[in-house]
């Protein structure tokens, strides 16, 4: 059982499991520890392309790192964007380099990407980043046999907001920034948030107070407009991607009513997903769990990208 001992491993290390950083950090890659080891060449079947720069922002080369099956022919795959955790402010490609190879074996291009850090870039520079990830990666649908029309997005923690907001920003949002290929469209088809916020009007414990200021660079009482541009439930509408969440009912970061709050704008607006809530669980999770959730996001990308064509978006 391959992909059980694939997960099995993966589970004992993923950093992205880890509670958002308490400390500012610079876009610049961090020093690699162990638990992030530099990008080293895909097993056999996958091709990996590190480091590829697919745009800028705010004078910043943003990259991914990108697998996908390497005997691929003119075949094309359904894709899926992957975005690490790190409350807006740190984290790294490098963290997801093993689940992007490991969807690569199971028939997925997967870029695991970068973006710019709070609070040297507040909102919506991270927004306008993954955005430009995934118009770069439709412009490019050719060179790395990927479907347009079939791209889904997963994220931990800020990664899973962002992805969320990938999934339900619509053009008219003016959150594309000028980071490039702007003929492309940079909604997703399908999204997994791990313990993603999704509205930062309501609720949220103290200790996430700082961060989310630094990212939205001020307080809901000098920004209430950009608390609500931000939140990706005021985004959702009709024909938007079907999503699925993973929260823990006693995180400390982002509290469970996040996540319900989430199904019920997806269920108002008639959009399909699922809302998982882990009971005794924070803000991650591992071992049996994590394998578990994994697995399932795996299947729920299967039954989005995979089982019928969607609409051109």
């Amino acid at each position: 059982m391959p992909h059980r001992r694939f997960w099995t491993a993966l589970a004992a290390a993923l950093p992205a499991m880890a509670p958002f950083p308490r400390a500012a950090a610079t876009h610049a890659p961090p020093a690699t520890p162990a638990s992030q080891p530099e990008s080293t060449p895909a097993a056999s079947g996958v091709a990996w392309l590190p480091d590829i720069v697919y745009g800028q922002g705010g004078g910043v080369d943003l990259q991914l790192n990108l697998a996908r099956p390497d005997s691929s022919g003119d075949a094309r795959h359904p894709c899926i964007v992957i975005i690490h955790g790190g409350g807006w402010r740190a984290g790294h490609r490098r963290a997801h380099d093993d689940l992007a190879r490991e969807l690569a074996k199971r028939g997925y291009v997967a870029a695991t990407v970068s973006y710019r850090f709070c609070p040297e870039h507040v909102f919506p520079a991270q927004v306008e980043d993954v955005k430009c990830a995934v118009r770069y990666l439709r412009a490019h649908a050719d060179e790395h046999h990927l479907d347009p029309q079939r791209i889904g997005a997963i994220g931990f923690s800020a990664g899973a907001h962002l992805s969320m907001m990938l999934g339900a920003v619509d053009l008219e949002a003016g959150l594309e920034g000028e980071g490039g290929w702007a003929e492309e469209s940079s909604k997703v088809q399908a999204v997994v948030s791990f313990f993603g916020p999704t509205d930062f009007v309501i609720e949220y414990p103290p200790q996430s107070v700082n961060l989310v200021r630094d990212f939205l660079g001020g307080t809901i009482e000098d920004q209430a407009g950009v608390y609500r541009q931000a939140s990706p439930v005021n985004h959702v509408d009709a024909g938007d991607a079907p999503m699925l969440l993973f929260q823990g009912t006693i995180d400390p970061l982002v509290l469970w009513p996040q996540a319900t709050r989430m199904g019920e704008a997806l269920t108002q607006a008639g959009v399909s997903g699922r809302v998982e809530l882990l009971i005794g669980k924070g803000h991650g999770w591992t071992g049996a769990e994590l394998l578990r959730t994994l697995e399932g996001a795996v299947t729920f990308f299967d039954e989005h990208l995979k089982a019928e064509p969607n609409p051109t978006p």
